[in-house]
């Protein structure tokens, strides 16, 4: 399967296979759809974490106390106003902060690999200031 959604492991994945098979009866190719091929099909598959409910209880449990200002569109907006009147979360706020949480979870293994490239760069850097310095030789050192 072409997407990381589509291929679930563990305890999921005979659910998913399952899932899949009885699609398959009904002419709905997931494989396809998880590839990007089916733009115009008359349903939408979404992945969702499992624990929804318990990054709910998660949240509840740790202060949000880092601010981030973000700009949505209007449909995002009301998406987010929707899950408000569900009495699931209290505002426009905690909705937005559970959904970048899910997001972040779905996306780990890529934020993984961006976190080493990361730290790679910051090693690279910090190499090159050095051999500056030696070269140079008063070049400030910016690592404190």
């Amino acid at each position: 399967m072409a997407d990381k959604c589509c291929e679930p492991s563990g305890v999921f994945a005979g659910l998913w296979e399952t899932i899949q098979e009885q699609l398959q009866k009904q002419g709905i190719d997931l494989e396809q759809i998880c590839a990007g091929g089916a733009e115009d099909a008359p349903f939408k598959v979404v992945c969702v974490t499992p624990g929804l409910k318990q990054t709910v209880e998660e949240m509840a449990r740790s202060p949000r106390d880092q601010v981030v200002m973000v700009r949505v569109d209007e449909e995002t907006a009301r998406s987010l106003d929707a899950w408000v009147e569900t009495d699931a979360v209290k505002s426009r706020s905690e909705a937005a902060a559970l959904f970048i949480r899910e997001g972040i979870k779905v996306r780990s293994g890529e934020l993984d690999q961006l976190r080493e490239a990361l730290e790679d760069v910051g090693q690279a850097k910090q190499r090159l200031e050095e051999q500056a310095r030696q070269v140079i030789g008063n070049i400030p050192d910016t690592t404190n």
